[in-house]
């Protein structure tokens, strides 16, 4: 992550908006009720990772950077030629980025998730502000590849490599979060792998378990299906 920037603690008191604006309040543990108009039916929440509680939700309009982000990869397919040097999206960026899921693939788990992390960990932070222009942009993994980009960034890309390596949506998760250390909102891809949670982090080399963090509390979390707010 970034050294302590003004825009992401605008970011990170946003967040809050957010989840106040989502109407939901918590009502003893863990039950989860409904604010205005209309009551939302308590949901049961489940133990999760960093010692939180979550609450399912299958609505992902709240999250169109989210789901934006998710379109454009399913357009991305390198149909243009250019050099892997270029800022716009083309075959050499495509064929790059397959070559490396291409030797992954049979490859033992681990082996693929230590892979894909640090073949993205590899590429350049670089703030929203300064790449395009705007507060808060969720990059699909091609735009990533040609323009680099910051930790929603890397998680979007690690997280559909590899769903492309077959690994299922429900074992992965995109974490919003706050870390607590630099006080300001940070992203991560959590894989649940053997009964454990695993870090794909920008901030961290290695692949490690969510158990060597304490510092990070999560806000909410999200795959291809689902959401989940965090507490």
């Amino acid at each position: 992550m970034h050294p302590i920037l003004p825009l992401r603690i605008i970011a990170s008191l946003r967040i809050i908006t957010f989840v106040l604006l989502s109407g939901l309040i918590w009502t003893g543990t863990p039950a989860v009720t409904g604010l205005g108009g209309s009551a939302m039916a308590a949901t049961q929440g489940t133990k999760s990772f960093f010692q939180t509680w979550e609450f399912r939700r299958e609505n992902l309009k709240p999250f169109p950077k989210w789901t934006s982000a998710l379109e454009r990869y399913f357009k991305e397919r390198g149909r243009t030629d250019g050099s892997c040097t270029d800022k716009t999206f083309n075959r050499c960026h495509w064929e790059e980025w397959q070559k490396m899921l291409a030797d992954l693939k049979g490859k033992k788990d681990l082996k693929q998730l230590r892979a894909v992390n640090a073949f993205f960990n590899d590429r350049p932070y670089i703030t929203d502000p300064i790449n395009w222009g705007i507060e808060d942009y969720w990059a699909a993994p091609g735009q990533f590849l040609t323009k680099d980009g910051d930790c929603e960034d890397y998680a979007i890309a690690k997280y559909l490599s590899l769903r492309a390596l077959g690994w299922p949506p429900e074992d992965l998760r995109l974490v919003v979060l706050q870390d607590l250390n630099l006080r300001i909102p940070h992203a991560i891809l959590i894989v649940r792998f053997a009964g454990r949670y695993l870090i794909l982090d920008n901030q961290i080399k290695q692949v490690v378990d969510q158990s060597a963090i304490r510092h990070y509390k999560p806000i909410y979390s999200l795959n291809e299906s689902a959401w989940w707010l965090h507490r």
